[in-house]
């Protein structure tokens, strides 16, 4: 969606640098039979902080509720958390369930994660209690810590515990899990980490903490859809520093994780790119990432995939989705040159820099060792796919999927059209719609969208989960507890029928 610059609310994610290679001190005691075990772990550390995590397994009677807490010994607070409400009042740290978590049977177990502060040591905590049951021994005994090391978690974030989303890849024309289980991407784009950062008025736009994405699996969503800004990833020169480089870097990896903790599957997306653009349907005159181009550049979108690429490459759970909006057909003279460019980049016909195409985004992915799906859309602000097939980039992976994008006032927004444009592209590659949406604030055409795509087994996402008027943009929610606007109403309702 193309989309001017708003007033929003300022929101400052908090950074994390991770140490790779940390080693994660695990309590446990000398003992037999302890009526619940807590395992602690240091997931990454740096100067002033620390990311951490608990796993809590209950061997006693089923809990329908459960609250934990340890005392910290060296001055660590506690800043913020994930599958907990976390608190601290002196040294004494508690954690309370969330309301997806809270049932605890005998003999299971849950998991959730924290940030926090620290100065000198980072002493582990010795004693933990489970609604007030002392953990990790039998009755009558003193836990002794030991520290054993375990191998470094995955680097995107904290451990899962609202269940994994799958490691997805392409077989033929579907997604699937890694048993080969067919899977659709349904759920809302996060709006904001595009614009917030090159405006200087932060880097998400809203609240991203644990309940604000738990609202989004509270819708039954599955995916989660987020838009990039190349200058604030790479932290070039024009940028905030507070916003870009490893702060924006790691802002980013601290919301895939969340979003992978409630079982979602995240779906990182080049938005707003760099290239001096004034011809037709400019959005703006400046030469830095400040508003959709019609392409990307090569200056910077391959480093910046190669970067993104490089993150992720290990996390198979991630969705790369290459640029936002294509529009060289509304610079090139014929639709054949758009084409052209649109995959091979280079010297494009009415855009004034050196254009990356598909093919060179796809190179930047792969040569840095990353095999996760990616999408690509068309033309047309990716609602054109006409000759998506005759196009498309090569991957060596084979796990290259159709992106496409659909609103009420776009050209290809009726059956008859996805019938004779869509369909041909979804029998050969998975299809994608990254951004399904109506200006009318109301849902009745993306009812329509919704039942084609679920008359064909594809994936869709709605546009966005961002508390703007709904005149002037497609906003699902009035807040970000997921109170939906009478537009956001029927996707919510539909997601919540069909994974309910």
């Amino acid at each position: 969606m193309r989309h001017p610059p708003r007033s929003v609310l300022l929101a400052v994610a908090g950074s994390v640098a991770l140490i790779a290679g940390a080693t994660w001190p695990v309590v446990t005691a000398q003992g037999a039979a302890p009526l619940c075990t807590v395992e602690y772990s240091v997931t990454g550390q740096w100067d002033a902080g620390f990311q951490g995590a608990v796993r809590i397994t209950n061997n006693s009677t089923a809990l329908s509720s459960w609250t934990l807490t340890f005392d910290f010994a060296s001055g660590q607070k506690v800043t913020q958390g994930w599958n907990a409400t976390w608190s601290q009042s002196g040294t004494t740290v508690t954690a309370v369930n969330e309301s997806y978590n809270g049932a605890l049977g005998t003999g299971a177990s849950v998991s959730a994660g924290f940030l926090a502060s620290r100065s000198g040591t980072n002493a582990v905590p010795t004693a933990f209690k489970l609604n007030g049951t002392t953990c990790n021994v039998d009755s009558g005994s003193t836990p002794t810590p030991t520290a054993t090391a375990t191998p470094t978690p995955t680097p995107t974030g904290p451990p899962d515990g609202g269940g994994a989303p799958p490691a997805l890849h392409v077989a033929g024309n579907r997604l699937v899990d890694a048993g080969g289980t067919a899977h659709r991407l349904l759920g809302v784009n996060r709006s904001g980490g595009e614009f917030m950062c090159v405006q200087g008025r932060g880097i998400w736009d809203g609240p991203v903490d644990d309940a604000a994405i738990g609202a989004i699996a509270g819708w039954k969503a599955d995916t989660v859809r987020i838009p990039l800004n190349e200058e604030c990833w790479l932290g070039l020169s024009n940028i905030k520093p507070e916003y870009g480089g490893a702060h924006y870097v790691d802002a980013v990896k601290d919301l895939v994780a969340r979003v992978e903790a409630h079982g979602m599957t995240p779906v990182l997306e080049l938005h707003w790119t760099q290239g001096q653009y004034t011809g037709n349907s400019a959005g703006c005159t400046d030469v830095h990432a400040t508003c959709q181009k019609p392409m990307p550049d090569q200056q910077y979108a391959p480093a910046f995939w190669s970067s993104v690429a490089g993150t992720f490459k290990n996390d198979p759970a991630v969705v790369f989705d290459l640029f936002n909006e294509p529009y060289p057909d509304r610079a090139t003279a014929t639709t054949t040159q758009a084409w052209q460019c649109w995959r091979d980049g280079g010297t494009c016909p009415g855009i004034g820099y050196e254009v990356a195409g598909m093919q060179d985004l796809v190179d930047a992915v792969r040569a840095a060792g990353a095999r996760n799906v990616i999408l690509a859309g068309g033309l047309a602000y990716s609602n054109d796919l006409s000759q998506w097939l005759t196009h498309r980039p090569t991957d060596p992976t084979g796990n290259l999927a159709a992106a496409y994008h659909v609103y009420n006032f776009n050209s290809c927004a009726s059956e008859s059209c996805w019938n004779s444009t869509l369909a041909p592209v979804a029998a050969q590659v998975p299809l994608v719609a990254g951004e399904i949406g109506e200006n009318t604030c109301s849902h009745g055409f993306v009812d329509q969208v919704m039942k084609w795509f679920d008359d064909h087994g594809l994936s869709y996402l709605g546009w966005t989960w961002n508390t703007w008027d709904c005149s002037s943009g497609p906003s699902l929610i009035s807040g970000y507890d997921g109170t939906p606007t009478a537009y956001g109403t029927g996707l919510r309702d539909h997601l919540r029928a069909l994974n309910g």
